[in-house]
């Protein structure tokens, strides 16, 4: 049935493109995808919500030359497609020449497509999905006396198809699973609350952890929270512990990429061949792994992606670069339209238990609020919250603090990284551990 569903796909696309052609374009590409799934809510122990969800978008961009014209629509029928494309070759018509416009490099486009293991359907029914809320909650809830109140537990799972192609004659499928588990819970112990949360994701539904087992994390991570204390200010070494250290390398992803480089707002302009981290960092996109969250065949744009170093002994080796951005700079596109997929950390050192060893006396960072990153200059101010360590053992909650350095000393300044690697998302890595920052609070 998926198989015919995707043919068919295949074949709107293509009847898109071939209506570009007779519309005057002289090229063209398009991308239609289709989602669903179901996503249950359950609060203080009955449904809260139930919602089934499906959409569907198509997108078509055109050009005449050099000159670039885009429309969308929901619908797929004949006509609105033909309109569609209509509305899109009117735009590029009275739009300026762009000379960086237009297809990628026939050269680029992917022609081998490997089975990445990412369509797992998971279809549980209402009651079902219901029944799995309601005990991930109750593990939180009766996990401890101070657990008060709660934000729910929600499953959610998700199918989706796509299909891109381009009149290069680029014309391929993507079918993918995701399916989630969460909680959030609140905790109160005589005036002072405090919440937290836990989840779990994966694109098979056997890969999620267990219910109670995420009610239980998100319970004890609630608790943890209690007591909290603001500091003084202060320099010491900080540990970005797993679920927040990613931030990190998606402030150095968004340096390194040829949006921020050709308009010149990136901190690291020219760094290229430099060394910018310590060199045990080895920081590598690993886009075709097996049932991965983040892995991809083929870019947004149809250009193969591949394995490659980004950081190698704590050198720059690459830019992250589509079409366009590469064409501005002069340079070849790296397969990284619409981002980086499955970007990797290597760990350097142990366990969380072992880098808590490392940090010795200073701040661990479990939250961080704001977007307080000028890509510029690399300034970094951000709202955060943790725990103060002292002799590699947690003393007590921190909160309602300020973190604060430049990233590229930052990055220079990164001790270790450790194993306790995060895999719920497309960037996986350790906590990291810096060796100082600046730490202000209203203590």
């Amino acid at each position: 049935m998926q198989v015919e569903r995707i043919e068919a796909l295949k074949q709107t696309v293509a009847q898109l493109l071939y209506e570009a052609q007779q519309q005057g374009a002289s090229a063209a590409e398009a991308g239609l995808s289709i989602d669903e799934g179901l996503s249950v809510t359950a609060r203080l122990g009955v449904a809260e919500t139930i919602e089934h969800h499906c959409s569907q978008g198509l997108g078509v961009t055109v050009y005449f030359g050099t000159r670039k014209g885009a429309a969308s629509t929901t619908d797929l029928s004949p006509e609105s497609i033909k309109e569609t494309v209509s509305a899109a070759c009117s735009i590029a018509r009275y739009t300026s020449e762009d000379p960086y416009a237009g297809l990628p490099d026939a050269s680029l486009l992917a022609t081998t497509f490997a089975d990445l293991d990412l369509y797992h359907p998971w279809a549980p029914t209402p009651d079902d999905a219901i029944a799995l809320a309601v005990e991930c909650e109750e593990a939180a809830r009766t996990y401890h006396v101070d657990i008060r109140n709660s934000e729910g537990a929600t499953v959610s799972t998700n199918q989706g198809m796509s299909v891109l192609g381009n009149s290069l004659g680029f014309l391929q499928a993507r079918i993918a699973t995701r399916h989630s588990l969460s909680c959030s819970v609140l905790a109160q112990r005589g005036e002072e609350m405090q919440r937290d949360y836990w989840y779990t994701v994966a694109r098979r539904a056997q890969g999620l952890e267990m219910a109670r087992d995420v009610g239980v994390k998100a319970a004890e991570r609630t608790l943890q929270r209690l007591g909290g204390r603001s500091l003084r200010p202060r320099q010491c070494p900080v540990l970005f512990s797993a679920q927040v250290a990613g931030s990190l390398l998606n402030s150095f992803v968004g340096a390194i990429s040829g949006g921020a480089l050709y308009r010149k707002s990136s901190f690291l302009l020219d760094a290229l061949g430099k060394r910018i981290f310590p060199d045990f960092i080895h920081i590598h996109e690993q886009p075709h792994l097996r049932g991965a969250l983040g892995s991809a065949n083929f870019d947004s744009e149809g250009v193969a992606t591949r394995h490659r170093d980004l950081v190698r002994e704590g050198i720059l080796q690459d830019y992250v670069l589509g079409t366009y951005s590469a064409r501005k700079l002069g340079l070849v596109s790296t397969g990284n339209a619409g981002g980086v997929r499955n970007l990797t950390l290597t760990p350097s050192a142990g366990d969380f238990e072992a880098m808590l060893q490392m940090l010795g006396t200073g701040l661990l960072v479990t939250e961080l609020m704001g977007q307080g990153v000028k890509m510029v200059t690399g300034d970094y101010s951000r709202g955060a919250a943790g725990f103060w360590v002292e002799n590699g053992v947690i003393a007590y909650p921190v909160e309602e603090i300020t973190i604060a350095g430049n990233l590229k000393e930052m990055f220079k300044n990164i001790v270790a990284v450790g194993s306790d690697v995060d895999y719920r998302g497309n960037v996986r890595t350790g906590s990291i551990l810096l060796e100082q920052m600046s730490i202000a609070g209203n203590h």
